[in-house]
């Protein structure tokens, strides 16, 4: 059953970055499918004011955002609980037999030799899925806060209904994706632990400990790769929300003199769309924060890469087309190369 979800998450971000690769390769045979895969992904200002059928207000970013916090706090809770109760971390005298039966439905006995033998690994790697959990759910908070608070969408701002689509199904699938090794073991957990509590009812449950030390403290007693991989991570997000709030500031200068004006100052200054350069960072900090073992992970990061690539290449042509006096250095989104 583990198998089948990786597979299916795997196979739907093979879905998405194909198109994407085929639409990129410049040949005038593929020039129609390059335009409907482009028309999916316009939006704001590169998308013409009367192509609104099939469309969206932009301002329904927001939704994504809901939708990513909510989901991403849950599955985290649900896996940290899980972590904690279970797989312990920093202790030898843990309840081996207890956890390896749970989950294999094995005799004692059985279990017990098991829980020795694969214990130790399969608790980093529950640990190190939290650590991921929690990177991203410091991404989708800034984010939903930067589009009540930063961002100020144009009324007249529209997106495609299928890029709307994407986005709510693109943050559905990024956090399950991220622990998709252990989502059905933490939902079979958490559906026992509602279980036993309608069946005892809350007076009869066995009073649940609370150490908050506890349950931090394996978190740092995850290995480099999850360290480097939260730096690099946190680099992105800095200069995200600098980008942001550059892009934000514009549209408040556009209201007042209803001009666009070329970004200017911290990556703006290389590429001309760094909020997408930004993004490609923070994902590449959660692969290498992984440990790049996982490939449902790495196909999650291929789909970021190739979506924001392709949408990067077109507002570079809108920059390009809207001013005269455009930065010629200025690539689309990777420093000096593209």
């Amino acid at each position: 059953m583990k198998l089948r979800l990786a597979l299916v998450l795997r196979a739907a971000w093979i879905a998405g970055i194909l198109p994407i690769l085929v639409a990129s390769i410049p040949s005038s045979r593929l020039s129609s499918f390059h335009g409907a895969i482009l028309g999916f992904a316009k939006r704001g200002k590169i998308m013409q004011f009367s192509s609104n059928k099939f469309t969206v207000p932009q301002k329904f970013f927001l939704h994504f955002y809901v939708v990513a916090v909510i989901w991403t706090t849950v599955l985290l809770l649900m896996t940290w609980f899980y972590a904690c109760r279970m797989v312990p971390l920093g202790s030898e005298s843990l309840h081996y037999s207890t956890v390896a039966s749970y989950l294999t439905g094995g005799a004692h006995i059985f279990s017990m030799h098991k829980s020795h033998s694969t214990t130790v690994k399969h608790r980093y790697s529950v640990w190190k899925t939290v650590f991921l959990l929690l990177l991203m759910e410091i991404q989708v908070l800034r984010r939903l806060y930067e589009t009540l608070h930063v961002f100020n969408y144009s009324p007249s701002a529209r997106m495609h209904i299928f890029g709307y689509l994407t986005g709510i199904f693109f943050y559905t699938a990024a956090p399950l994706s991220l622990c998709s090794r252990y989502a059905l073991e933490v939902l079979r957990f958490s559906a026992h632990q509602v279980a036993e509590f309608i069946v005892k009812g809350q007076q009869n449950m066995s009073v649940i400990e609370f150490d908050l030390w506890g349950c931090m403290k394996p978190l740092i007693m995850l290995g480099w790769f999850q360290w480097i991989g939260a730096a690099i991570f946190i680099w992105g997000w800095i200069h995200q929300h600098r980008c942001h709030s550059i892009l934000g500031s514009l549209r408040e200068q556009r209201d007042q003199t209803d001009e666009y004006v070329i970004p200017q100052g911290d990556w703006f200054e290389i590429v001309s769309c760094p909020h997408y350069l930004a993004e490609i960072v923070i994902y590449a900090g959660l692969v290498i924060a992984s440990g790049g073992s996982d490939l449902t992970i790495w196909l999650l990061f291929g789909f970021v890469v190739a979506n924001l690539a392709f949408a990067a290449a077109e507002t570079q042509r809108w920059y390009i087309r809207k001013f005269d006096n455009y930065p010629p250095n200025r690539r689309a989104i990777i420093p000096y190369i593209y």
